[in-house]
């Protein structure tokens, strides 16, 4: 009987662990999620946020197909170069929906997603009160000169 019950929580366990492991998002979650973020940033109108979404949408469609080849191992260098290029004209195309200042508002905010996130977020020192701001550009990769 014990033996029974061990192998049926051993079972349990494993099920739960296989449950437990995260699915991919979506073509449509990436986008939903990108739109809110430029949304925030640019202040879109209806028009615009429609158009924008149906670019990115394609956009994530080809980036989530490209992850179904790696994982399957029919990955090829060729669909990075197509990704790159589908990603460059679908930049090209959302600025030229968007209008005068919201123009420099999306370079900042793809500039902020390349650096991968806002950069006024603060990162702390190992003492409590003192904080230092995040280096970004160039001059983040350098070493810190010692004196």
């Amino acid at each position: 009987m014990k033996k029974y019950l061990l192998m049926l929580m051993m079972a349990t366990g494993i099920s739960q662990f296989a449950n437990a492991q995260k699915v991919p998002p979506t073509a449509v979650e990436l986008t939903d999620k990108n739109i809110e973020a430029l949304d925030k940033k640019v202040k879109l109108n209806p028009t615009q946020r429609g158009i924008i979404y149906n670019y990115t949408l394609d956009m994530y469609k080809e980036q989530v197909a490209i992850g179904k080849k790696q994982q399957a191992g029919t990955f090829q260098e060729d669909d990075i170069a197509r990704f790159y290029k589908m990603q460059n004209v679908t930049s090209k195309n959302i600025r030229n929906i968007l209008k005068g200042e919201q123009q420099t508002q999306y370079d900042e905010f793809q500039e902020e997603q390349l650096r991968g996130g806002d950069k006024k977020k603060k990162k702390k020192k190992h003492s409590k009160d003192e904080e230092e701001d995040v280096v970004t550009g160039i001059s983040g990769l350098t070493l810190p000169q010692k004196q």
